[in-house]
């Protein structure tokens, strides 16, 4: 059923100011000190932890108002009404999953501490809007305290779905209900997504004190950088999501945390069978029939200038929402992506002062989304590979659907912490993840696959694992700056079997069997001789690059007892079965498709990808006749540890980078803290202020500033001070 509102799509306030709450807001923010540096870092000094959320919220609306707004858009499930019909479906997939109600009962029954910060990230956010009237909201024109409740341990993007896809969930609601989906796989390319976090004990440090490498690797611009200090406790500097209350990827004074994205298994699908009696369908479970409940969810999007609304009914069984069908079976989907707890546990972190308070944070066991990484300043590392682990029975394949109809696929509460996988203090004196499988974290210290059920650790090793692995096991001695070298390392481990197989194939079989190639031979000699790290002056980078791009749809076909494997298995295997028609033929395509388009195969990988930030938008546009920065870095899926995931845009001669690296920050954990950072870009969305691209050159180079973390040296390098709403 569709209904017409017949709205103007104007950014009117749905809930007019009051006077009372207009002074509360500007009490509060006379209880807000906001120091910018000299980078445009804002360190938000408060009374109280609540006063730092109030000033937090407001100078991030600062920055970049639109992507904070844009964050609560998508997971309140909304953005149809912004972006139109094409939207429907992923808001309904999130509405699904993550339920508003929930959130609002959350709040209404959050412990008093936690009222005051949910109350004041509201505050923040609408403080801003009453004194910036020119900025226009894209929706959302009031913030409520609950909003946070939605979106609660800093991984907006992590939404687990057991695999189940909004193309299969549109199918489900569009189609007649017991219709079936099959699943396709996509090729694999330049994946968009990981992170590196590093630990390296006192042992292997050249100062004695503990080392920790932060490295998210996410959507440019999508944290910046932010420092929260009050009179309770609180002083925490890192990376913050746009629009979250709490510091997400830093430290404190005493220690620091980084995330890497966890794909432990959390969350489950659930092969319902169904039946129908008159006009109610029906799930087994054990001997009984249960009904399967209904909901109506009303959903709007955006046409032209109206606002039109659809009702989906939609399914629930005691498993979660149904949420697609295969097999003639339908899916519900039991996860975990919202918790007070979890809100709780984001928050309470960044006031842990140590190990022991940071592992007893741990113990709340609801983080769904995150691997974690450990330092601090008793000399201290660890590791937790997850936190949010459900007990289950391993006699069931976790990674399928299971039988929903028996109660031996319920789950049996959770592991307590030790019983995960984790690390402490390991006598290899390091720790390294990758978004790589936790079994080569630390050397010969490594947790032991055997020790625990395979749903505990889905992911294979990748290049950029083995590549960490590696350099943190060889080097000693470490300090900052060279942490930071080996963070910057772009050996591109996914051609140490690829090269030589090629040249082999080259060498004794192809020139026997086709006439003589001057070129093709000096392109295998390029690679030959080249030592396999990216470079912006390296024409080997960029043919090999090329290559590899083009091998990937061959590579695809790999699989070991009828089953596809892991990129690294894949490739390892190809380099061993591969013909020689097939490496050497690709390797001519690739010089084909590079003189098409550059004139010459022989072109410098800086020449090609570049670094640009043009408008600021949600979307950034590229352009080639304007200005833009040369980058040596290529994607994480090849092994570089400083992920610049670049792409063609719009028939561009130059990739562009719009994934990877950005906030990075070496912090070393001894009676002071000493740290150095880096962001993509800087810290504002304004593409008029200085801080727009301040660091960019630094950023493509690897150059870091130095963290301003006590206060006489944030005032010694203060730009601006002020309290919010001046």
């Amino acid at each position: 059923m569709k209904k017409f509102i017949l709205l103007l799509l104007l950014p009117v306030s749905l809930v007019a100011q009051t006077k009372e709450e207009i002074n509360q807001w500007e009490q509060q923010a006379k209880q807000v000190t906001i120091i910018r540096d000299n980078w445009g870092i804002p360190h938000v000094y408060g009374k109280t932890d609540a006063d730092c959320v109030f000033g937090l919220l407001y100078a991030q609306c600062e920055d970049d108002f639109k992507r904070v707004e844009a964050n609560y858009i998508d997971i309140l499930g909304r953005s149809a009404e912004v972006y139109g019909e094409k939207n429907l479906y992923t808001d309904l997939y999130t509405r699904l999953l993550i339920d508003s109600a929930g959130a609002k009962s959350d709040y209404n029954n959050s412990p008093a501490w936690l009222k005051k910060l949910l109350n004041a990230f509201a505050a923040g956010v609408n403080y801003y809007l009453y004194k910036h009237p020119a900025v226009k909201p894209a929706l959302l024109t009031r913030f409520e305290p609950w909003f946070q409740l939605m979106w609660t341990d800093g991984s907006i993007a992590a939404i687990q779905s057991g695999g189940l896809t909004v193309d299969e969930l549109k199918k489900f609601y569009t189609n007649d209900p017991t219709s079936t989906v099959q699943v396709k796989k996509t090729e694999e390319d330049e994946v968009a997504t990981g992170s590196n976090g590093f630990a390296v004990a006192p042992s292997r440090t050249a100062s004695g004190n503990a080392i920790l490498y932060i490295n998210p690797h996410v959507t440019f611009y999508f944290r910046p950088e932010v420092h929260v200090i009050s009179e309770e406790g609180l002083n925490a500097y890192g990376a913050v999501t746009w629009g979250q209350l709490f510091v997400y990827q830093g430290f404190n004074e005493h220690c620091g945390w980084m995330h890497t994205s966890g794909y432990s298994d959390v969350s489950d699908l659930y092969a319902e069978t169904i039946s129908k009696q008159g006009r109610q369908f029906y799930y087994q479970y054990e001997k009984t029939q249960l009904p399967v409940k209904q909901r109506a969810v009303t959903l709007s999007y955006k046409d032209g200038d109206q606002i039109k609304t659809t009702t989906v009914n939609t399914w629930y069984t005691q498993h979660g929402p149904v949420m697609g069908s295969r097999n003639g079976k339908w899916l519900s989907v039991k996860a975990n992506n919202r918790s007070m707890s979890s809100l709780i546990q984001s928050w309470q972190r960044t006031k842990a002062n140590g190990f022991e308070a940071f592992k007893k944070n741990m113990e709340l066991l609801s983080n769904a989304s995150n691997n974690t990484v450990f330092a601090d300043d008793k000399g201290n590392i660890a590791y937790w590979h997850g936190n949010f682990i459900p007990r289950r029975d391993t006699a069931y394949d976790w990674n399928q659907p299971v039988d929903g109809s028996t109660k031996a696929t319920d789950w049996k509460g959770l592991h307590i912490l030790n019983e995960t996988i984790h690390l402490y203090n390991p006598a290899s004196g390091f720790i390294q993840n990758c978004n790589s499988t936790p079994f080569t974290a630390s050397g010969i210290s490594s947790p032991k696959k055997a020790n625990y059920p395979a749903y505990m650790s889905t992911e294979p090793e990748n290049f950029r694992g083995i590549t960490a692995a590696r350099l943190l096991a060889k080097a000693q001695k470490f300090t900052i700056d060279s942490i930071i070298a080996n963070g910057y390392n772009t050996t591109l481990s996914a051609f140490e079997e690829l090269i030589p197989a090629m040249v082999k194939a080259y060498d004794n079989e192809y020139r026997k069997n086709n006439p003589y190639n001057g070129s093709l031979a000096e392109a295998v000699a390029t690679l030959a001789h080249w030592d396999q790290k990216a470079n912006d002056s390296s024409e080997a980078t960029t043919l090999a690059i090329e290559w590899i791009q083009n091998l990937m749809p061959i590579m695809a076909k790999v699989q070991v007892n009828g089953k596809g494997v892991d990129l690294v298995s894949r490739v390892h295997i190809y380099a061993n079965t591969a013909t020689a028609n097939e490496l050497v033929g690709t390797l001519l395509t690739s010089m084909s498709d590079l003189k098409k388009k550059y004139g010459s195969w022989f072109t410098r990988w800086g020449t090609i990808n570049r670094y640009q930030r043009l408008t600021g938008n949600l979307e950034e546009t590229y352009d080639d006749n304007k200005p833009s920065l040369p980058v040596g870095m290529a994607a994480s899926t090849w092994g570089c540890l400083p992920s610049f995931v670049s792409k063609y845009v719009n028939g561009s001669l130059k990739r562009y980078g719009y994934n990877g690296n950005s906030f990075i920050c070496a912090v070393e954990f001894g009676k002071r803290v000493k740290a150095k950072s880096l962001l993509a870009g800087g810290e504002s969305g304004d593409p008029n202020s200085k801080h727009f691209g301040d660091q960019a050159k630094m950023y493509t180079k690897g150059i870091f500033k130095d963290v301003l973390f006590y206060k006489e040296e944030v005032l010694q390098h203060a730009e601006r001070t002020y309290r919010p709403g001046e």
